[in-house]
């Protein structure tokens, strides 16, 4: 049986997709697996051992040119390409208008989540097939389910497991302990002030840790650059394709990130991770994992660098616990 995936943005619901590929992937092996997602996000695609082809579109590019015969050729060729690999059925993950229309032009029957389900109900008008998924759950736990109902098996959801492993590569020339500083996000009111950063840097210095720290515009770069300059041992890792920072990030001690899709990636690796939230509230769709960790800050109030650190501690201690009891086991 050949499933198409389709999950096209945004990183972070990319990665929330995951565990239900990985359940899938367990219980139904005569199940393949392609995935239909947005061009700048199929590195992070590939991360999945079960993901066979992956198709990619460019609908963020193509609404800026949508009279252009470039952006014609390319849903064209999209739709050619889709249909010649005969799938047998679609499950539309995002729930979107958008998304329901990428899976209509796979030609094959698609499966999704029912109106009252659906994050757009008018996406349903497209389906073949809906099931009900309270949403009131995690997005992790709702793509679960809908998996679960389209392939004819219950999740277990008592685990959680997303099935990625960070690709190869690495800091060189760097030994012992790092901590991962994404500060980058793309809201400017989720976005932690640059002497917040610095005081975290410094507090982790203090615990024998190297900051690590990166950017993908020059508003990134220029706080990168300030927190290494206020704490001189921090690396400043240039703008660089995302497998490469996937491969930094997940040979990481720690992570201390702002609600951002790295952030969501540090957790999905099973890694250390404490998600700063500022001006949103993670709810459904915080990062998850077995030492993942979401703060927080009150209306009207400060989250202090030594709250985070602290909590970055609490971490640390506890896989510390995890790996020992494993291991006696």
């Amino acid at each position: 049986m050949k499933v198409l995936i389709v999950k096209t943005s945004s990183m972070g619901d990319v990665i929330h997709t995951f565990p239900a590929v990985e359940d899938a992937s367990l219980v139904r092996p005569d199940v393949s697996f392609d995935w239909c997602v947005e061009e700048a996000f199929a590195g992070i695609v590939a991360l999945h051992p079960a993901i066979g082809r992956i198709h990619t579109v460019a609908i963020r590019r193509w609404r800026k040119a949508l009279f252009s015969g470039g952006t014609w050729r390319e849903a064209a060729a999209l739709r050619r390409t889709l249909r010649e690999c005969r799938y047998d059925l679609v499950i539309d993950a995002q729930g979107l208008l958008k998304s329901a229309l990428v899976a209509r032009q796979a030609g094959a029957p698609i499966a999704g989540f029912d109106r009252s389900s659906a994050r757009e109900p008018s996406a349903t008008l497209f389906y073949d097939v809906t099931y009900g998924v309270p949403r009131d759950l995690h997005a992790i736990e709702r793509t679960r389910r809908l998996f679960g109902l389209a392939l004819g098996y219950k999740p277990d959801l008592s685990t959680l497991n997303s099935g990625i492993v960070p690709p190869p590569g690495g800091l060189a020339g760097i030994t012992g302990k790092t901590a991962f500083l994404l500060h980058g996000t793309s809201r400017e009111d989720k976005k932690w002030p640059v002497e917040d950063w610095i005081v975290t840097a410094r507090l982790l210095v203090e615990r024998g840790m190297t900051p690590v720290t990166t950017w993908s515009n020059e508003r990134e770069k220029t706080v990168a650059e300030g927190i290494a300059k206020a704490v001189p041992s921090t690396v400043v890792v240039p703008k660089s394709p995302l497998a490469d920072i996937a491969a930094i990030l997940g040979r990481s001690t720690i992570i201390i990130g702002a609600d951002t899709g790295l952030t969501h990636l540090a957790s999905a690796f099973g890694l250390p991770t404490v998600a700063v939230f500022l001006a949103t509230e993670p709810g459904l769709t915080g990062p998850r994992g077995p030492y993942a960790a979401t703060l927080l800050a009150v209306p009207g109030a400060r989250l202090a660098p030594a709250e985070v650190v602290a909590e970055a501690d609490r971490l640390l201690e506890r896989q510390t616990l995890g790996r020992a009891n494993a291991a006696k086991s």
